[in-house]
């Protein structure tokens, strides 16, 4: 029994750690088990674990969970223009802003609103326009122009009560006075001399505060021109489209040259030029990259009338937001009025010929003129002075280009009498949409709506000229056509579509096989209007604001971010002496090792001399 309880069981093991211990005595110090230290195990897990942890607080203090992987993109000007949700009132960090738009047939109020800026210098508000309980846009119209109040200017602020009362219902009351408002007055007020536009403007400036506390002041309330809303287009539809938003990889990009000196060329997102053809004008607007070499003093001269040069940054030492725009309004180059001055034309042409000639074509009903621009037997009279002339369709639509070119009044390859000056377009590498009377002829009855392909093109407008008119008003009435077509269209779209195509490429020369314009009607979905543009280009100076609440909490951080987020040098040097603490302890263990592997060769020697004295 006793020699039992005497007994000593021996451990023999392979590896190089000891060897034949006692089972009672058996450890392995190996740097993975360490299971003869238990406290210097758990100091050393410690210590590992806490390397880990400020490892991985730093990156998330660099990184943050704001930060995308590269490739990672979300557009949230899609979501801007798709987002049909009604505007939470009761979040109070929105902020408000209105803009009325004093047309020359009406007045419209637009409410906007946005979230608070993100702090980045280099992005602009993100801003939408409101919508209602029941997802509409809050926007409200009223007849007649403000214009019409020349002769009694008193009454200006009584004619925009009615809109801003819409506003100020829609805009939380405690938002009032800090919300701004713009009232801004376009072609109606144009025309009016300069004294009935300043008593109009003065009316509104004094007598609108009285009614409203909206924060409104005396430079939010002018007449703006025809560059100035253009320019504003121009903003609202490349805002909408996100390409004021940084470049991706993906994305089609230009090197920018800005008006600053010593300011190196950046690269950023392609932004996209507008063409906008009404009833009664023509616009173009596009960024000019590169900066313009002119020819002769008087060319620059011309030049700097119809480009604009403006920052959309908050901050004018950054030229991230600097943009060049070539913006110019051609009057009586508009769909309605091309055809009005051609038939003029005809009707003065005829006139002049049938004094000297016995034939009296166009005169009667038995000898039309015949019109190229009019589809194949389509009769229609021209009255002008007492002087009516008969037409009737000839539906040639070459014929037509031919008779509409002169109408251009290209002057030294460029367009208008006046030879209006047009800014250079890299067509290699740019981006049009065009809107209205481009899209209409385009997609009413023709159905090429959208990327624009000159000779489909010229083929249906050719195949739709020589179409006999009542073959044509049958296609109507079995809707054939676009729900906007009518027999108007169906009238005029041979000229339009000659005007639109000669407009297009001899007028602005761009090339046939150009593979970068849409015609459209909407963006998105969404009809964008010029105030949106003219909001982002008031507020530009709002975000600041938001800047300065950003420094101010960024100068008392925690102290993790002061630690590590502002300090990287010194965390760099905490995580040295961690590792370097790690290693010499490590290096402590392998000699504390070292030392009880020699005392356990010494120890197994005794016990084996024992053992043999104990041997028989």
């Amino acid at each position: 029994m006793c020699e039992r309880e005497h007994s000593v069981y021996f451990h023999c093991s392979s590896t190089n750690h000891f060897s034949c211990l006692p089972a009672s005595w058996y450890c392995s110090v190996s740097l993975l088990s360490l299971g003869c230290a238990p406290r210097q195990r758990l100091l050393l897990l410690l210590f590992i674990t806490s390397a880990l942890l400020l490892l991985g607080t730093y990156q998330r203090q660099l990184w943050g969970p704001g930060q995308r992987r590269p490739g990672y993109r979300v557009n949230k000007y899609l979501s801007i223009a798709e987002s049909m949700e009604a505007t939470d009132v009761l979040n109070p960090a929105l902020n408000y802003g209105i803009v009325v738009d004093c047309g020359s047939s009406g007045s419209r109020v637009f409410v906007y609103y946005w979230p608070p800026h993100n702090g980045n210098p280099h992005t602009l508000l993100d801003i939408r326009q409101m919508k209602d309980r029941d997802r509409k846009p809050v926007v409200k119209k009223i007849k007649p122009g403000i214009s019409t109040l020349a002769n009694t200017p008193t009454r200006a602020s009584d004619y925009l009560h009615p809109l801003l009362s819409f506003a100020a219902a829609h805009v939380p009351r405690n938002k009032h006075k800090e919300t701004p408002l713009y009232i801004l007055c376009t072609a109606g007020m144009r025309l009016l001399p300069e004294s009935q536009q300043a008593d109009i403007l003065d009316d509104l400036v004094t007598d609108v505060p009285l009614q409203f506390d909206f924060l409104f002041s005396s430079s939010h309330a002018e007449v703006i021109s025809g560059k100035q809303e253009g320019v504003y287009a121009w903003i609202g539809i490349n805002f909408v489209l996100g390409r004021f938003e940084h470049a991706d990889d993906e994305d089609a990009t230009v090197e920018v040259t800005t008006g600053s000196q010593n300011q190196q060329p950046i690269s950023r997102r392609r932004t996209v030029g507008i063409m906008d053809m009404g009833g009664a004008s023509l616009q173009i607007a596009y960024e000019v990259p590169s900066a313009i070499t002119f020819s002769s003093p008087q060319e620059e001269e011309a030049g700097k009338s119809v480009l604009a040069e403006f920052n959309l940054g908050c901050d004018v030492e950054h030229t991230q937001h600097v943009y060049r725009v070539y913006v110019t309004t051609f009057l009586g180059f508009g769909g309605n009025m091309a055809r009005q001055r051609y038939e003029d034309q005809l009707v003065n042409n005829t006139l002049a010929k049938n004094r000297f000639l016995t034939p009296q074509t166009g005169l009667t009903e038995d000898k039309p003129y015949l019109d190229p621009c009019l589809p194949v037997s389509l009769s229609d009279t021209v009255v002008r002075d007492n002087h009516t002339l008969t037409l009737r369709g000839q539906g040639d639509w070459t014929q037509c280009q031919e008779a509409v070119r002169p109408f251009l009044g290209l002057h030294n390859g460029t367009m208008s009498p006046g030879g209006v000056y047009q800014a250079p377009i890299n067509f290699s590498n740019s981006e049009f949409y065009g809107f209205s009377e481009f899209f209409y002829c385009t997609e009413d009855v023709l159905r090429l709506g959208g990327q624009y392909d000159s000779h489909k093109y010229s083929v249906a407008a050719m195949d739709y000229c020589s179409t006999k008119w009542s073959t044509l008003k049958q296609r109507l009435d079995n809707k054939l056509f676009s729900q906007q077509a009518d027999i108007s269209r169906l009238k005029y779209q041979c000229f339009k579509s000659a005007w639109m195509y000669e407009v297009l490429h001899s007028g602005f020369r761009f090339p046939t096989d150009y593979p970068s314009l849409k015609t459209a009607q909407l963006v998105y979905d969404k009809e964008v209007q010029w105030t949106l543009g003219a909001i982002l280009f008031k507020t530009r100076f709002l975000p600041l604001r938001d800047l300065q609440q950003e420094t101010l909490r960024q100068s008392h951080p925690s102290w993790l971010r002061a630690s590590f987020v502002y300090n990287h040098h010194l965390f760099s040097l905490c995580i040295l002496v961690v590792v370097l603490a790690i290693l010499l302890y490590i290096l402590r263990l392998r000699r504390i090792h070292q030392r009880e592997q020699r005392q356990a060769e010494t120890l197994n020697l005794l016990w084996v001399e024992e053992g043999e004295t104990l041997l028989p």
